[in-house]
């Protein structure tokens, strides 16, 4: 069995990890993790308060605005990528795990008759009971 280790910044599943961060932008999905949602509304509420400081009506400078406003979407971003990128890991142990099912090899033992002595021997995982006492 060639089992390949998988990076953190591994291609597979980088990609899919952006695309399903970017999904998780949404606030019903913001919602579920109170923390990031508050995060998230700070991040919106900056933003716009940048807007109005480029217009020339903020009470702050519009560059320490932005740099706020982009500390927190970084955070943001981050953040949804890290759960984006545990949840690609943890799906594709899912699945090897799921492959390994198939391919593993048993030994059974359990022979009460001596017409089932014949069985004893390797036999493929999946074909394999747990017998009731």
């Amino acid at each position: 069995m060639s089992r390949r280790p998988l990076s953190l910044f591994d291609r597979e599943l980088l990609g899919p990890a952006l695309l399903d961060s970017l999904k998780k932008l949404d606030p019903r999905v913001q919602w579920r993790n109170p923390v990031m949602f508050v995060v998230y509304i700070g991040s919106l509420l900056t933003t716009v308060l940048w807007l109005q400081a480029l217009a020339g009506r903020g009470e702050a400078p519009a560059w320490f605005i932005f740099n706020i406003a982009l500390w927190l979407w970084f955070t943001v971003l981050f953040a949804n990528l890290a759960e984006a990128l545990a949840e690609g890991r943890s799906k594709a142990q899912a699945a090897a795990l799921r492959g390994l099912k198939q391919t593993v090899w048993a030994k059974h033992t359990g022979a009460r008759r001596r017409s089932a002595a014949r069985r004893c021997g390797p036999h493929r995982g999946r074909r394999l009971r747990a017998r009731r006492r």
